[in-house]
């Protein structure tokens, strides 16, 4: 640590003091010359860069905006396969496509409009109940942006016994068409801090790695269901949460979310429009709430629970920061969906 340049630095900044040299003085040596000399050069070289970089984003962007909108002379759909191919989304679902770049999330959060704390307010922890009504729910949680962990839901599904990696490779490998190889809206898929690139990737693991029995990386993944033979399959096993309110309707669409002990999705925001639900099947999850910023000052700025298996977790992502992590010592299957 005496080598430290601050350290040295400082002793002879010391030692000039203790000679009576000025500023002038410092400034008239030769070496002091040539390190200005070299700041400002580096400092104009990033300046430039800086300026050419900016001054070529906008160039292309006019030029892009100018074919895009006269659609010549290279027609949109050109360009919008072109990009679609590029992110890896099969020609035969570009139709389905309703954006052909999407903003990332963190822009998403920059431009995130505020909301109104009222949903946070009085909200110091994440209660666990059993029994409630669906008129009880309706009331307390349903649309109030409270979290509340519901303990009973799942005792008359089947899918505590039934899902395992193996089930969901082996449903993904053998439904033909079940557009696990693509990558896009329709089967939107979340890699986290993995290296897989498509839902195909995560299955063609083994099962000694999936369960890392050969010493894999430990690995956490969430995707969006999109094939509707898989989803007739996967809901012989699960039904309509109980306490969900009588004019609500649960959206068909099923999210899954698997991975090993250790793993987690960072802290972030939904952007699904509806609150939702996700029942945890196998493993231990830990969710951890943060209200928005604008709310950090009238709201309690960090929650947390455990959801146990066979326990559901009712969240209004849209509103709450969110971040899970899997604890325990065996995979996290988890399964839920949106209602409104």
């Amino acid at each position: 640590m005496e080598d430290h340049p601050r350290i040295r630095f400082n002793r002879l900044l010391e030692k000039t003091e203790s000679l009576g040299l000025t500023g002038s003085d410092l400034e008239s040596l030769p070496s002091l010359k040539r390190l200005k000399v070299n700041y400002d050069s580096d400092r104009s070289l990033l300046i430039y860069v800086s300026f050419f970089i900016i001054k070529t984003v906008i160039f292309a962007t006019i030029i892009f905006g100018f074919v895009w909108t006269f659609n010549w002379p290279i027609l949109n759909e050109e360009i919008a396969s072109k990009l679609l191919s590029i992110q890896g989304v099969s020609s035969k679902y570009f139709e389905r496509e309703e954006c052909v770049v999407h903003m990332p999330h963190d822009l998403q959060n920059i431009f995130r409009p505020p909301v109104s704390c009222e949903f946070c307010q009085n909200v110091t922890h994440i209660p666990r109940v059993t029994g409630i009504t669906q008129e009880d729910f309706e009331k307390k949680y349903a649309y109030s942006g409270h979290p509340v962990v519901i303990a009973d839901a799942t005792k008359q599904w089947t899918a505590m016994g039934v899902y395992n990696f193996k089930f969901f490779k082996d449903i993904h490998e053998n439904v033909s068409g079940s557009g696990t190889n693509v990558k896009g809206t329709d089967c939107q898929f979340f890699p986290y801090k993995t290296n897989f690139k498509a839902l195909a990737d995560v299955f063609k693991m083994t099962i000694d790695m999936a369960y890392m029995r050969d010493g894999s990386k430990p690995w956490y993944i969430g995707w969006k269901n999109c094939d509707f033979t898989i989803g007739s399959i996967l809901r012989r096993h699960y039904s309509r949460p109980y306490f969900l309110p009588v004019l609500a309707e649960s959206s068909k669409t099923d999210w899954i979310f698997m991975g090993s002990p250790g793993y987690g999705a960072n802290l972030h925001i939904d952007n699904v429009g509806n609150p939702s639900w996700q029942a945890q099947i196998t493993g231990h999850k830990r969710w951890i709430l943060e209200p928005p910023p604008e709310c950090y000052y009238t709201c309690t700025s960090h929650m947390e629970v455990v959801v146990q298996p066979g326990e559901i977790m009712v969240l209004d992502a849209n509103m709450w920061y969110h971040q899970t992590l899997i604890e325990g010592d065996e995979i996290a299957i988890a399964i839920g969906s949106e209602y409104d």
